[in-house]
């Protein structure tokens, strides 16, 4: 298991990756704020499940940043990745605090929840076509950036072979001017 990363710098909400997503996986943002998560909430202090959407095979979708979850699952998914898996400890002011908790959910309880991002997907009236031409418009940028880099680079490559080369003609002529000089003094 992954080390253990502080999210909140107070050991308010700590998360520990249990299965990393892929590298180019996506994660929550700005244009994709809509996840589906699978989790199991846990009481910290008997170990006992108050939660879980894997007894009954069910998905969870909320919008990050909305309010409409607990503190610690804003925080949290945002460091996320889809198909990532993480153990998410959250502190009782990160989680339901003294009040508003559900009925089987003590006052102050520390919670752990095991979670995992399964999607991540535009607002509705957002369109996926937008964000995917948005997607396709920075890898045609980054694409011309490397594009731009490389030719760069190559007339780099150009100038310090002529430089080498005008410094070879340079040497060669004073080779030249040097073996006649010689050959006159005989």
């Amino acid at each position: 298991m992954a080390a253990a990363l502080d999210l909140t710098g107070d050991g308010g909400v700590i998360k520990t990756i249990v299965r990393s997503a892929k590298p180019d996986a996506e994660a929550p943002s700005d244009a994709l704020p809509l996840v589906d998560v699978r989790y199991e909430g846990i009481l910290a202090e008997t170990g006992a499940v108050f939660d879980s959407t894997h007894e009954d095979n069910t998905i969870f979708s909320f919008e990050i940043g909305s309010g409409s979850v607990i503190k610690a699952w804003d925080i949290a998914l945002r460091t996320m990745k889809v198909g990532e898996v993480a153990k998410i400890t959250c502190m009782p002011e990160y989680a339901y605090g003294s009040a508003g908790s559900p009925p089987d959910i003590p006052p102050n309880a520390t919670l752990i929840f095991e979670v995992e991002l399964v999607t991540c997907k535009p607002r509705k009236g957002s369109s996926v076509s937008a964000v995917t031409e948005e997607r396709a418009r920075l890898a045609e940028l980054k694409k011309q950036r490397e594009l731009a880099a490389a030719t760069k680079e190559e007339e780099k490559k150009k100038r310090e072979e002529a430089k080498a080369a005008a410094a070879a003609r340079i040497q060669a002529k004073m080779d030249a001017k040097k073996g006649k000089g010689k050959g006159k003094a005989k």
